[in-house]
């Protein structure tokens, strides 16, 4: 039996995984700072929109769940990439480019998990994120 090379890959994703998170919270920690320095204050101080951030080609929160009718703002963070929103259903089409301290909004109004993308970084770099619309 060749259990070693399964067990191996394992322990390897066991001690990675960890790695991972603890980086995408730093860079959403950054990204914080950066809203911050830009707006004046936090992002969670927004009353009328829940707020994700784009920086490094990450959102921050990669995933929020919300209640229906409520307006989800990406604003990007980042000093020097554009980024758009892209349903990945196709209900809605793909935001313009979304240029640094500039941002786009989507209200969600149906039940159920919306996945969605930065059209142009979600191969190369995975850029990927998801709202969860409470039933």
């Amino acid at each position: 039996m060749t259990t070693k090379p399964l067990l191996n890959a394992v322990l390897t994703l066991a001690m990675v995984l960890p790695a991972l998170a603890d980086e995408a919270d730093q860079i959403c920690a950054e990204a914080e700072e950066s809203y911050v320095e830009l707006f004046g204050d936090p992002s969670d101080a927004v009353l009328d929109a829940e707020v994700v951030l784009m920086y490094k080609y990450h959102f921050c929160p990669a995933q929020i769940t919300v209640k229906p009718g409520t307006t989800v703002r990406w604003v990007n963070v980042d000093k020097r990439t554009s980024h758009s929103v892209l349903l990945k259903d196709g209900s809605q089409p793909e935001s313009d480019r979304i240029f640094p301290e500039e941002s786009v909004e989507m209200t969600f109004l149906e039940p159920g998990p919306q996945n969605y993308l930065c059209g142009p970084h979600w191969e190369t770099q995975n850029m990927v994120g998801m709202v969860t619309v409470e039933p």
